[in-house]
């Protein structure tokens, strides 16, 4: 394959089962018959898979059509979606601005129309990031809720399978569809904690856009969460290492990927059992707020969606999974929601229930975009 710089958001297109659902899948997900490449050449000669990754074969059961594999950020290792060999998605309803990753593709047909829904993965906010930037819906379902059989890396504690729609009611039909309930519509929205973690302009339009909705969020914080967010990181590299370090050999992988999966390397072993330990402190902090409050409420992103330009500077996208990575790390389902603009760029809310409450996500998102004001 050659690069390719710009795309539509798919590397491959073809058409498998019947259905009234149009869908497609991140390229780290195993359809039969199909490589599984990761958006990375040195996977680029990959054998087929055997078989369907467990949730590809659910939905093509429950009356869905596969439509193609989406491109990411190669080795689903980072943030932009930029990725000159498998495609770089034009981020359709913001053409300047990077559609975000690592699950880019997933996001980027979603927003253009091309399919009702798409899959991703999220191990540190890989699609409500990228669903933060495009301007449509990204939810990771709580850790283990939907299977991850058949998708890459195969041993991950922070990974989830998770789904882009561009509206609350399509979200709703795939989530019941994968097997997960989805109670009955909300007649008022339970009550909710906001924490104040993103930029002042950002934060309030958050809080505008909850007011207009006749919601008065209880201000809280979180102490642990920019501990949670390093955690995630220290967890994610060593995981990457053991599970693509055997891909540097090829010399084949970027250099930019290459270099931050051969700092997993250098992960101790206390630094490992700091994280888990701040693993098991944020995730207490988490299920006692979530148990006075069924809703936690914070932005996606810390700040605005940076352009393909600005992003090409590495440091300038360091923090953009610094509200969204902590909820990999507790396990807690997250969804993000587009609510307003500022600068001519998206602004997105992060909703976050307890553990076993994936279904209220999706009730709240039906609420809340039922009531938006025009």
């Amino acid at each position: 394959m050659k690069p390719v710089y710009e795309s539509n958001g798919y590397v491959e297109q073809f058409v498998l089962g019947k259905g009234d659902l149009r869908f497609a899948v991140k390229d780290t997900l195993d359809i039969a018959g199909h490589q599984t490449r990761a958006g990375c050449p040195a996977l680029e000669h990959n054998p087929v898979a055997p078989q369907h990754a467990s949730v590809v074969t659910a939905l093509l059961a429950q009356n869905c059509q596969l439509t193609g594999k989406t491109t990411l950020h190669e080795l689903a290792f980072g943030v932009t979606g930029i990725n000159l060999w498998s495609g770089t998605p034009v981020n359709p309803r913001y053409p300047a601005l990077i559609p975000g990753g690592s699950s880019s593709g997933s996001a980027a047909v979603v927003a253009s129309g091309e399919v009702d829904f798409s899959l991703g993965s999220d191990t540190g906010g890989s699609v409500r990031m990228p669903a933060a930037c495009c301007g449509i819906l990204g939810f990771k379902p709580g850790y283990g809720v939907l299977s991850r059989h058949g998708v890459m890396p195969a041993q991950s504690s922070l990974d989830c399978v998770g789904i882009f729609a561009s509206d609350a009611a399509v979200l709703r039909q795939a989530m019941t569809r994968l097997g997960v309930p989805v109670g009955e519509p909300l007649n008022a929205l339970p009550a909710m904690s906001f924490i104040p973690a993103a930029s002042a302009e950002i934060d309030a339009i958050l809080l505008r856009f909850l007011e207009q909705q006749g919601i008065a969020p209880q201000k809280a914080e979180l102490p642990n969460l920019d501990d949670a967010h390093r955690a995630g990181l220290t967890l994610i590299s060593h995981e990457n290492w053991q599970a693509f370090s055997p891909l540097l050999a090829s010399n084949k992988v970027s250099p930019d990927v290459a270099s931050r999966i051969r700092a997993g390397a250098d992960v101790s072993a206390n630094a490992l059992d700091s994280a888990e330990q701040i693993r098991t402190q944020f995730t207490a902090q988490v299920d006692a707020m979530l148990a006075k409050k069924p809703l936690l409420a914070l932005a996606t992103l810390p700040e605005l969606p940076p352009t393909l330009e600005e992003a090409a500077d590495p440091l300038s996208v360091v923090n953009l999974t610094r509200l969204v990575r902590p909820f990999n790390l507790s396990g807690h389902p997250a969804i993000t929601l587009t609510v307003g603009d500022l600068h001519g760029r998206p602004v997105s809310l992060q909703l976050v229930a307890a553990k076993d409450q994936d279904g209220l996500l999706v009730q709240a998102v039906e609420w809340l975009t039922g009531r938006r004001q025009p």
